[in-house]
């Protein structure tokens, strides 16, 4: 820019604005020097500062205008414009825009004043006001693409973010809904072949219930391998209906907790047309608490109601009696009544379980009908 100074005052291209000259006499050329190289000096630091530099390009400006009249000033305050409404923010270019436009209107009346001709005004401020507005105009138009560029950056990464989150959220699920199904679907026959095997190895050899000791825990053992080849599955397939109960399971339910030692009654009074996920949570609910009554109540009498009231199905299993199971180092996880009620308040109801008069109750309330 400096270099552009000393051509233009060395070929003499200076004195392009004598209507608003304040000098007696025409200067040497080289006194534009004088305003272009201070505006030149201002030009690196533009992206520091740029306004507070545009406005003393403008008071360098306002002296070569009254004086010599070249043209380095001029393109030292354009090329500050450009910097100070790009990076300026909305509200700050509009102030800009009103700075030009009071600008050019000043410029104008002056050179009336000058000139004392209209034409003269008109022509010097519609040049000035062109350049200015085309510089205006072009550099609000690529500050406006780069936070338009800005604007998409962020909302494709609030939008990862989110997929991110759904994504964690959905495995998050999965992972509680497998961790619900193999507690559920495995959980209590491994419990049950554990006692089975320790009961058999705490009794006296020469008693012979060995056999049914055995017996009892290759039943159990094939129940734990066809649950786990259901829950395969699901996981393979998808398809939930692979472990969802017929009407039959709390009955099997009951007849596998007879064989292992419990003395249980069933009244299933349930309509038959209960929907799935209803079925499967009674289902799941019978199962557990049999499973807790064999963990923590061998032998004991268990009486399982299923009914239904007011719309809702009402699951209730009481057990009375019983003896503590052989000590196993399988601590229990206190899981399986938590993971009842999570299934339970996903179908809107409820499960309560605590000691009773005669030894511990289980009682569960699911509305009969899923909302979708």
């Amino acid at each position: 820019m400096a270099v552009l100074a000393i051509v233009l005052a060395a070929l003499g291209i200076v004195g392009l604005w004598t209507v608003f000259s304040v000098l007696p006499d025409e200067v040497s050329p080289w006194w534009s020097l004088a305003t272009a190289l201070p505006a030149c000096a201002l030009v690196p630091f533009r992206a520091r500062a740029p306004l507070p530099l545009l406005v003393l390009a403008l008071v360098l400006f306002a002296v070569d205008l009254m004086t010599v009249g070249g043209v380095v000033t001029l393109v030292v305050v354009l090329d500050l414009l450009y910097a100070a409404t790009r990076a300026a923010s909305g509200a700050g270019r509009r102030r800009i825009l009103l700075g030009i436009v009071i600008a050019v209107a000043g410029i104008g009346i002056v050179a009336l004043a000058a000139a004392d001709d209209v034409r003269v005004a008109v022509v010097v401020a519609l040049q000035l006001g062109a350049l200015a507005g085309m510089d205006y105009w072009y550099a609000t138009s690529v500050a406006q693409a780069h936070e338009l560029v800005a604007l998409h950056r962020e909302r494709a990464e609030d939008a990862e973010r989110l997929a991110a989150r759904d994504r964690d959220a959905a495995m998050r699920r999965e992972r509680e809904q497998m961790a619900r199904e193999l507690h559920d679907l495995v959980a209590g026959h491994v419990a049950a072949i554990a006692i089975r095997a320790e009961a058999a190895l705490s009794t006296d050899p020469a008693a012979g219930s060995d056999r049914a000791a055995l017996v009892a825990v290759r039943d159990s053992s094939l129940e734990a391998h066809q649950a786990l080849r259901s829950m395969i599955a699901v996981l393979r397939t998808g398809d939930a209906a692979v472990v969802s109960p017929h009407r039959g399971a709390i009955a099997a339910l009951v007849d596998d907790a007879r064989r292992h030692g419990l003395t249980v009654t069933l009244a299933d009074a349930l309509p038959g047309d209960i929907p799935s996920p209803v079925a499967l949570a009674v289902a799941r609910i019978v199962q557990e608490s049999l499973a807790n009554c064999l963990r923590h109540a061998a032998g004991a009498a268990v009486a399982v109601v299923l009914d239904s009231h007011d719309g809702d199905v009402r699951v209730r299993v009481d057990s009375q009696g019983g003896r503590s199971a052989p000590a196993l180092p399988m601590p229990g996880t206190g899981w399986g009544l938590e993971l009842l009620k999570e299934r339970a308040r996903a179908l809107g109801g409820t499960v309560e379980a605590g000691p009773s008069d005669a030894g511990w109750s289980v009682r569960a309330t699911i509305p009969a009908v899923v909302n979708a």
